[in-house]
């Protein structure tokens, strides 16, 4: 079965920026919609970004439009979020997931088939 693994986390001060990267293995993602979540401690996990197949289509959370990016290289098997402009409230377990045997984009958690362990971003002010 795929496996994902996610990257990149770190601290860093408010206003600056990081870059995640989830690396699928086990099956190709290019018949995949991908997306982002993100969970703090006693929280629901909240949606922040998701991608088609191709990613030619790509939605975003209220909280995060204009400010995080969601991409892919399907021939790498990886897909991105660019996280500029991070505020405190910013401060999550980042997930990468995927659709299996879907092709467009969701929102919806329970859509997902397949997560990732998650990478800690820790914004300070």
């Amino acid at each position: 079965q795929v496996q994902l693994v996610e990257s990149g986390g770190g601290l860093v001060q408010a206003g600056g920026s990081l870059r995640l990267s989830c690396v699928a293995s086990g099956w190709p993602i290019e018949n995949y919609g991908m997306g982002w979540f993100r969970q703090t401690p006693g929280k629901e996990r909240e949606f922040v970004a998701t991608i088609n197949w191709s990613g030619g289509a790509h939605f975003y959370g209220d909280s995060v439009k204009g400010r995080f990016t969601i991409s892919r290289d399907n021939a790498e098997n990886t897909v991105w979020l660019q996280m500029n402009g991070l505020k405190p409230e910013d401060t999550a377990v980042y997930y990468c997931a995927e659709k299996k045997n879907y092709r467009g984009t969701t929102k919806l958690l329970r859509q997902y088939d397949y997560w990732g362990r998650g990478t800690q971003v820790t914004v300070s002010s």
